[in-house]
């Protein structure tokens, strides 16, 4: 299986060859999410949707620090990997191995046995708390497969491979609908069913793509000698990945205040925001792929010195970004309500003018969301750290503070301003951070020649 170096070729195709695998893998990983709120919505009801949607920022909380901390360690594989420096490949394959290993566990600890107290301190609704706390200790528990699927799909885009990982997200997609539809309708397992389906398709998921990770990518192929790593080596990936997962955290932290200001307007506020947030995330997942795929190109750049190229694949990436943005306006503008009403047997007129409202709103910033995804994830291939932190807490202080404030004197409305205030606070703070990281290290280039 060959790898790709993305050092060289014009930037703007090999960043659209490389992003839209990605894409369809976020896809598919999105995919999980949409089939359980379709089942759930459909066969359970309105109050069993709200009750998942309750759990979505406690749920992205944990996760979310584990993926952004072991996409972190994936930076030193392409730095790395772009130097051509195979040896510390492999050890770097294994000291994320290690260090993922025991920031699950930790992690787990953490939050399984806390569920319930987590869902009643955001002032859950008394009339799905349950419902909440059976499907979020379910996911809790199961971390573990989704983070060891992380891990290793982004070892392997880190090499420049970012089909392989698709594959087993189509095959784990196709696996939970038959889950899903298998532990809810003929089990009777209810919302649990969801939650089960969901961490078994994800488990078996990860054990196929770590064993074909192994046979398939000789470059993989770890010796003995690879899993005696350094301390030295385990920090460089501590000081990349460990900042980037409080950075997701401290983003999350913002989402659970939104959450507990949104509680407060009941069941069908939550069922409307957290159904319209799973069509904005849908739509999201483009702005993702292009944030991970820079991370890898900025990596293998930064690792082969090559500053200016890295200019040019951030302009290609805003390129796209706009085009996506145009694209998402035009279907939204249009079809809101009938893409939401997918997700209910009986649409609920309230519901739907609450989540089409949402809709409406959140498009008119996607492009804030596509920079801020760009450059972040630049700036982190380069190692960079301050920048996209300061950008974390900037859009933590934005999104709490809008959604307080304009959800106090606007209600709903205000709430759905939140988010992408955060975001255009956020762009503005990375895109200033890359302009000073990027002709810092230029002029650092230009004085060590």
């Amino acid at each position: 299986m060959a790898v790709k170096d993305l050092t060289e070729g014009k930037p703007l195709k090999l960043i659209l060859l490389f992003s839209f695998p990605i894409f369809l893998g976020n896809l598919f990983q999105q995919f999980y999410n949409l089939i359980d709120a379709l089942i759930v919505g459909r066969i359970l009801g309105i109050s069993a949707l709200a009750a998942v949607g309750a759990t979505t920022p406690l749920i992205f909380l944990v996760i979310s620090f584990i993926f952004a901390s072991t996409q972190g360690f994936s930076v030193v594989t392409a730095q790395k990997f772009g130097a051509k420096d195979y040896d510390s490949v492999r050890k770097s394959t294994t000291a994320s191995f290690i260090l993922s290993f025991f920031l699950t566990v930790i992690l787990t600890l953490l939050s399984a046995p806390f569920a319930y107290k987590m869902l009643s301190f955001l002032n859950t609704p008394q009339d799905i708390i349950n419902l909440s706390y059976d499907y979020l200790f379910i996911m809790f528990i199961g971390i573990f497969a989704t983070v060891f699927y992380n891990v290793s799909s982004n070892i392997i885009r880190a090499l420049g491979d970012s089909k392989t990982p698709l594959y087993f997200l189509i095959f784990a997609s196709f696996l939970n609908i038959f889950l899903d539809i298998l532990f809810i309708l003929k089990f009777n397992m209810g919302i649990k069913g969801a939650g089960y389906a969901t961490v078994v398709a994800q488990g078996i998921s990860t054990i196929l793509c770590l064993s074909f990770m192994f046979v398939k990518f000789p470059i993989l192929r770890l010796k003995k000698s690879d899993w005696f790593v350094s301390y030295k080596f385990l920090y460089e990936h501590l000081r990349i990945g460990i900042p980037m997962g409080f950075q997701m955290s401290v983003l999350t932290i913002g989402i659970i205040a939104l959450q507990y200001v949104l509680n407060g307007f009941g069941t069908n506020a939550i069922a409307a925001y957290s159904t319209a947030m799973r069509v904005d995330q849908t739509f999201s997942q483009a702005y993702l792929a292009l944030g991970a795929t820079m991370a890898v190109f900025s990596a293998q750049n930064f690792g082969a010195k090559k500053m200016l190229r890295i200019k040019q694949g951030a302009k290609a990436a805003v390129i796209i970004a706009l085009i996506v943005s145009i694209f998402a306006i035009v279907v939204l503008g249009l079809y809101a309500r009938p893409i939401t009403a997918l997700f209910m047997t009986n649409p609920n007129k309230e519901v739907l003018d609450l989540s089409a409202l949402y809709l409406h709103i959140i498009m008119i910033f996607f492009f804030f969301l596509g920079v801020l995804l760009i450059y972040r994830n630049i700036l982190q291939g380069m190692g960079s750290v301050i920048a996209p932190l300061a950008s974390g807490v900037a859009e933590l202080i934005a999104r709490t503070v809008c959604a307080f404030s304009l959800g106090h004197y606007f209600g709903y409305l205000g709430v759905c301003f939140a988010t992408p205030m955060a975001w255009s606070v956020a762009a503005i703070v990375l895109y200033v951070g890359y302009k000073i990281n990027i002709i810092k290290n230029i002029l650092k280039k230009k004085k060590n020649a």
